[in-house]
C-alpha cells in the first residue's frame, strides 16, 4: 500500500513536470534497464524516430533504471493507463500472457535468423496482438540474446557434466524443468544475491547471455562459459491499449513504424555488445566452451512434452515454428 501510494505521487509529479505547452502529445516510457545497455539504446532509438515521424507532435519520454518500478509493476501501471510503454522479457510477460510461454522452450529456435523469422512473420505477430485482451499490445520485439551456462569450479562439456551441480535459475516453471532434466539441480534466486550465492558455492553456477554474464560481474568468480545456448527468449516493446486507443490512426502508424525501426537498429547494438563481453570474458581468463547443443536439446526434450500438456492449445504453433 505505501508503495502505490509513493508511486502514484511520483507518477503525479512526473507527469506535471512534463506536461507540453506546445501542443505535442507525450509518450511516458518505463523500463528496468541501465542506459548503457542494447535495448535501452534500441528505445533511444525508438524515441529518436517517433518525434522525426511525427514532426515533434508525439514524443516519448524514456524512464530507465527501475525509476517506476519493477516489470510486473510497470505492465500493471500500462494496464490502467498510468503509463503508455514499456519493455520486458517475454519470461515476464507470459504471466499476463500465456501465450508468450512458449519463447522459453527449450531449443525452440534453430538459431538466431530462424527466432527472427519467426517473431517478425505472421506467428510472432500474432503473438504480439494476443496481450491486447490483457490491455498489453505488443509492438515489436528487442534481440535478448541466447542464454547458456557459466559455472565456477567444473566444466559443462556435456549435459552429464550437470550431475550435481546447482545451477541458479529465474524464478520460472520451465528454467527450472529444463535445468533439472538436464540433470542438474534447479535452484531459483534473486538475480541480486547471485554474485556472493556463486563466490561462497551456495550454487556452482548459472545461466545468462553474453552481456548480462559480463556486466554483472560473474565472469570474476566463474571459471567456465559453456554456450549451450538454450532458450533464446525475447525482450518485448509493448503499449497499453488505453493509451494506444486514444491515438489517432496516424499516430498509431508512427508508433509501430518507429518501434520496427528501433528492433532493427537495436540488433546492431546486441551483436556489438556481445562481441565486446566476450573480448572482456576470455582477456579474464574465462574459458568458453562451444559444446554439441544437440545432446542438450536432447536431453531437454521432456520439457517441451510437459508444456505441451499443461498448454495444449499451443502444440499447434510449437510445431509451426519447429517446422519453419
Amino acid at each position: 500500500m505505501k508503495y502505490k501510494l509513493f508511486l502514484f505521487v511520483v507518477l503525479f509529479a512526473i507527469i506535471s513536470s512534463c506536461q507540453k505547452t506546445d501542443g505535442s502529445k507525450v509518450l511516458y516510457l518505463a523500463h528496468t534497464l541501465p542506459q548503457t545497455h542494447p535495448v535501452h539504446k534500441g528505445i533511444v532509438e525508438f524515441q529518436k524516430a517517433l518525434e522525426r515521424k511525427s514532426k515533434g507532435t508525439l514524443k516519448a519520454k524514456i524512464f530507465p533504471d527501475a525509476q517506476l518500478g519493477s516489470e510486473r509493476e510497470v505492465l500493471e501501471l500500462l494496464q490502467i493507463g498510468s503509463v503508455a510503454a514499456t519493455k520486458v522479457s517475454a519470461a515476464t510477460l507470459s504471466n499476463f500472457v500465456p501465450e508468450y510461454h512458449m519463447f522459453g522452450i527449450p531449443y525452440l529456435f534453430r538459431d538466431k535468423q530462424h527466432m527472427f523469422e519467426v517473431l517478425e512473420g505472421p506467428i510472432g505477430k500474432s503473438v504480439l496482438e494476443k496481450g491486447s485482451k490483457f490491455w498489453l499490445r505488443g509492438l515489436c520485439y528487442y534481440d535478448a540474446g541466447s542464454r547458456s551456462f557459466y559455472t565456477s569450479e567444473k566444466a559443462i562439456r556435456t549435459p552429464d557434466d550437470l550431475k550435481g551441480l546447482k545451477i541458479r535459475v529465474m524464478n520460472n516453471q520451465m528454467a527450472i524443468n529444463m535445468v533439472n532434466a538436464l540433470g542438474g539441480s534447479a535452484t531459483p534466486l534473486s538475480y541480486g544475491e547471485l554474485y556472493t550465492a556463486i563466490q561462497q558455492g551456495v550454487v556452482d553456477g548459472a545461466e545468462n547471455n553474453p552481456p548480462s554474464f559480463v556486466s554483472s560481474n560473474h565472469y570474476e568468480i566463474s571459471k567456465y562459459y559453456t554456450l549451450d545456448q538454450h532458450s533464446s527468449v525475447p525482450d518485448v516493446l509493448l503499449i497499453g491499449t488505453k493509451y494506444w486507443e486514444k491515438l489517432s490512426d496516424e499516430e498509431k502508424k508512427w508508433v509501430q513504424e518507429a518501434a520496427d525501426e528501433s528492433a532493427q537498429a537495436q540488433k546492431v547494438f546486441w551483436n556489438e555488445s556481445v562481441e565486446e563481453s566476450m573480448k572482456i570474458a576470455r582477456e579474464a581468463g574465462v574459458e568458453v566452451i562451444i559444446p554439441e547443443k544437440s545432446l542438450f536439446a536432447e536431453k531437454s526434450k521432456s520439457v517441451v512434452e510437459e508444456f505441451i500438456i499443461e498448454f495444449p492449445e499451443m502444440a499447434s504453433i510449437v510445431n509451426q515454428i519447429k517446422n519453419q
